[in-house]
């Protein structure tokens, strides 16, 4: 992660910036030009799984996220948000993105979570499955059927690939670029604030912040600075003996 990000309103940070000139028809194709990324974000995936399990036994032993693990798993949200925003998520941009975990500061998307120095060993155990569940609900909505969720039967992570209201709305924006060739900002910026929210519960229940995500679609291709529009970012309190 980048020590240096900018602060935002929340502790996952998630930005794109549309480029000005998008071709016509690449949109069509690019989900066949990421199939080489969808196959390595398929493993990096199963590893997040994994590694989001040991990061849980050490919260509720030490209360603490190992750094390196938050690090690996950070760059697998930052893959996975670039190859969506090139191919399926927004078709943002023309530009391939790259293979790497590492923050990319010349690319038009990127990602940022603030690493917690201290994490509730309570909510460890109750915020991924039960007090996140009414943002699955609301994403569910916005990715469809591929909307993350740690699944209580199998322990798997679904990926955040398309569908849903945010695959119908790049649908729809693509054909408009493809016959204007004019990307509708108000749809551009529509798109982005469910993408943010669909990050933000990742994050929150991926135990990287006990930060509760916000009700709240917050639009455009950056992020709101501190102290604008937060009254509805909470932590939950633990219940007495759960800290």
């Amino acid at each position: 992660m980048n020590e240096h990000a900018p602060p935002s309103a929340y502790p996952l940070r998630l930005e794109g910036e549309l480029d000005g000139h998008l071709s016509r028809w690449l949109w069509l194709v690019k989900w066949i030009l990421v199939i080489p990324h969808i196959v390595a974000l398929l493993f990096l995936w199963v590893a997040f799984a994994v590694l989001s399990v040991g990061a849980l036994v050490a919260i509720l032993v030490t209360g603490r996220y190992p750094r390196a693990i938050f690090d690996v798993n950070v760059g697998v949200m930052r893959w996975t948000w670039r190859v969506g925003f090139y191919a399926h998520s927004a078709i943002g941009t023309d530009r391939y993105p790259p293979f790497t975990l590492a923050d990319v500061p010349g690319y038009p998307a990127r990602l940022h979570v603030a690493y917690p120095h201290d994490l509730s060993r309570g909510l460890a155990l109750v915020k991924w499955w039960l007090l996140a569940l009414p943002h699955y609900l609301v994403i569910g909505v916005f990715a469809g059927v591929a909307w993350p969720l740690w699944t209580s039967g199998g322990g798997d992570w679904a990926l955040p690939f398309g569908g849903g209201l945010i695959g119908l709305l790049v649908l729809i924006a693509g054909a408009v670029l493809l016959f204007t060739g004019r990307y509708p900002r108000p749809l551009f910026d529509f798109v982005l604030g469910m993408n943010r929210w669909v990050y933000r519960v990742i994050a929150y229940a991926a135990l990287m912040t006990d930060v509760y995500p916000p009700f709240r679609l917050d639009m455009g291709g950056h992020e709101p600075e501190p102290g604008t529009g937060t009254a509805d970012v909470i932590a939950p309190r633990p219940s007495p003996g759960l800290s």
